[in-house]
């Protein structure tokens, strides 16, 4: 493999710091897309060995790619983009990054572009130290849009866009401002070091999303998130593409939306936790100038205890009953009482001015988990459902649901809920998100309505990157009509709110959304692994050049709980890279979270996937397959020195638990990160000496193994399949 065939990974400054803007205070190669791996299952499992063998040869072009980029010439094209364009062509040639760099619009002089242009020259500044202007002068970058008159992001607009970047300037058509946004995404990502220069590679793009649909759902309502929050994770949202932002406003343990009609819900439904609705606009006004629409959710009937905290006689308990905030998570019994016309004379009120704050066309109901539990100890509700021969809980709902579509689109929204309120007489413009399975949304496509999915993109559940990556919002084998796969939308990522605050929440959904929203964007046939994660770390960088708190929150807290002490910050940051959070019912199980639960253990500083998940992986396939006697010793040298990093961590860790409680409480964990590092060890040491087949020592060490697999202390080792690896090695 020669330096001109490589396209590797792209350099990045770690000190890249991008603040928000004042709103936030013809040698031609066509470049293929890596070849697709057996990504999708009806099972849903991940790929699993081929994969591996497949990160193998990424490391191997990782260390290629480092000899590439020494060359102080070379201006190879170096694929980090993420997500995937549609088509791309690379060409032997580059334009410099200059102080000169101008970009013109033509005739289109909406705002919001113009202020795309400004955030894209700031960008470009703070990765170049280039001082860029958007004054006068010749223009490199040509922006032509067709339509140039739209004020907000509305869905199934055209999101498309070219991009050709030549020697002497680049040219970006869009059909719409917001493709042209993200045209200068990708512009952006393509920008590359070579020596003491910034270029832009030669390349013709032409690009388009798969999915018109492509949210992330956060939760303030469990856990109340700041407004700063909110717009740092809008950032994130654009730098990857994803064009909705579901806001889960409403919850048991908390109302958060400032309501002047009924003031009494965010008033005493809050704990003094809500958006002004000042605030709200101020939101809407971050997203839109970002391309992205802003869907709140109201969730109902059931999740509706805060609403009956200041109304309760919108309950379907008797009359006179009083009810509190939810202190725990968990399905509640309170909800709306469906046959009181009193009821729809409240909601047609309050949407009626929720309605006139969001600009977006759909308003999201929820509809899921109401276990039925009070309109069954309502002898009224009983005696309604019998007159009007309604049979179960689920039909009551139903016809609840028609009730308060009709309120929705008579202020001319549509209506979206999760996939509880699929019945057969659902009208068919309401939009169907999934959280039970593919196969709920599969149906509903075949039963004529749209939907999204989401069940298999939970973030809280801790899947990997790799994983989730393999999930497909239209799964082989679902034998779909073309007219029936064009009713699945896309997808949601969803961040639930019961296990994080502002602490822990930018950890938590990135670098991992990135990779779901190629999923929502990219071909596909855009399924290779290896590839992925090599073009994830460049994506995590940018992301905290953003100023997200994903690589930045982590090692905060992780100073936090070890002191000032670097060598012993430096330890607890080793021994934090072995492990990840429990999912999320095995937390629940341990620490019974809530909405009074704080947060700054260890397991919130600790991140999903964690790199050394597959460095580790790599290092014990490289020793026990090196192919050579030389490659052998290498790997046998670099595992040695990671162990005993380990080995002496261990000790340190014990240190700083003498006086850190945090870290104290991890005793199980503790202990047997001193076990596995001496286990990697004593492998090592027989492997080398052939001294194998020691029964005895097997077994201890299966046992530890076996100890360690367990889930405790909230968090889990991610190293446990290579050092078993090791172990078996010696049992010949």
């Amino acid at each position: 493999m020669s330096c001109t065939q490589y396209q590797g990974s792209s350099p990045e400054r770690p000190d890249d710091v991008f603040r928000r803007d004042a709103a936030r205070k013809k040698a031609v190669t066509k470049y293929t897309q890596p070849a697709a791996a057996n990504g999708s299952s009806k099972t849903g499992k991940p790929p699993g060995i081929q994969q591996e063998k497949q990160f193998m040869k990424f490391v191997a072009a990782s260390l290629l790619a480092i000899t590439c980029l020494a060359t102080p010439a070379q201006s190879t094209f170096i694929n980090t983009l993420m997500p995937q364009p549609q088509h791309i062509t690379v060409a032997n040639g580059r334009l410099l990054l200059t102080d000169s760099f101008r970009i013109e619009t033509g005739a289109s002089h909406n705002p919001i572009l113009q202020r795309a242009t400004e955030r894209l020259l700031q960008r470009l500044q703070a990765k170049t130290a280039l001082q860029l202007t958007s004054g006068a002068g010749t223009p490199t970058l040509h922006i032509t849009v067709d339509d140039s008159t739209a004020t907000r992001p509305v869905f199934g607009q055209d999101e498309s866009y070219s991009l050709k970047v030549e020697a002497n300037g680049i040219q970006l058509h869009a059909k719409t401002i917001f493709g042209a946004m993200y045209g200068m995404e990708t512009l952006f990502q393509l920008l590359q070091g070579s020596g003491k220069d910034f270029f832009f590679p030669t390349a013709t793009i032409d690009d388009a999303p798969r999915f018109p649909w492509r949210g992330l759902m956060i939760d303030p309502g469990r856990h109340f998130l700041s407004v700063d929050t909110v717009l740092r994770t809008i950032d994130g949202m654009a730098a990857t593409k994803l064009n909705v932002l579901h806001w889960h406003l409403t919850e048991d343990q908390g109302f958060r939306i400032e309501s002047k009609r009924f003031p009494k819900l965010h008033q005493l439904g809050s704990n003094g936790q809500y958006y002004t609705q000042e605030q709200i606009k101020q939101v809407i006004a971050y997203a839109t100038d970002r391309g992205i629409r802003v869907l709140p959710e109201f969730d109902m009937p059931g999740h509706t205890t805060t609403w009956m905290v200041a109304y309760p006689e919108l309950g379907s308990r008797k009359s006179g009953a009083t009810y509190t905030i939810a202190d725990s998570n968990g399905v509640k019994d309170p909800v709306f009482d469906p046959t009181k016309e009193s009821t729809y004379k409240f909601l047609d009120a309050y949407f009626a001015e929720m309605t006139a704050l969001f600009p977006d066309e759909y308003m999201h109901i929820g509809g899921d988990e109401n276990n039925g539990k009070d309109w069954g100890a309502n002898a009224d509700i009983q005696a309604y459902m019998k007159a009007h021969n309604i049979p179960s809980a689920e039909a009551l709902q139903t016809a609840f649901n028609h009730r308060l579509q009709t309120i929705v689109t008579k202020y001319h929204k549509k209506m979206v809920g999760w996939d509880e309120i699929l019945q057969p007489d659902l009208p068919p413009d309401v939009i169907i998100q999934n959280w039970h399975g593919p196969e709920f949304l599969i149906n509903a496509a075949k039963q004529g309505h749209q939907g999204f999915l989401s069940q298999p993109f939970y973030l809280d559940h801790m899947r990997s990157a790799e994983e989730v990556y393999s999930y497909d919002p239209i799964p082989a084998g679902s034998n779909l009509t073309p007219a029936q796969a064009k009713l699945v939308l896309g997808g949601e990522i969803c961040m639930w709110g019961e296990q994080v605050d502002d602490l822990a929440i930018d950890s938590r959904i990135w670098p991992r959304g990135a990779v779901i929203a190629e999923r929502f964007w990219s071909p596909a046939t855009t399924r290779d692994v290896a590839d992925m994660y090599r073009r994830l770390g460049p994506m995590q960088l940018r992301l905290d050049a953003l100023g997200l708190q994903n690589i930045s929150g982590p090692q905060r807290g992780l100073r936090q709980l070890a002191g000032p002490n670097p060598a012993e910050q430096q330890a607890l940051a080793t021994f934090d890279s072995v492990l990840q959070p429990v999912d999320f019912h095995e937390r629940y199980a341990e620490q019974h979270t809530g909405p009074s639960t704080p947060f700054g253990r260890l397991v919130d500083f600790t991140v999903p996937d964690p790199p050394m998940r597959y460095e580790f992986g790599r290092m014990v396939s490289n020793y026990l397959d090196p192919g050579t006697n030389n490659q052998r010793a290498a790997a046998y040298a670099e595992l040695k020195s990671v162990l005993q990093q380990w080995q002496s961590a261990a000790n340190t860790v014990d240190d700083i638990a003498q006086h850190s409680p945090l870290v104290a409480e991890e005793q199980q964990r503790r202990q047997q990160f001193h076990q596995l590092a001496t286990m990697g060890l004593e492998a090592l040491e027989r492997l080398q000496s052939r001294r194998l087949n020691d029964t005895a020592w097997i077994a201890t060490q299966k046992q530890i193994l076996a100890e360690a697999g367990k889930h405790t202390e909230l968090v889990d080792f991610v190293i446990l399949k290579p050092m078993q690896q090791l172990v078996d090695a010696t049992q010949q």
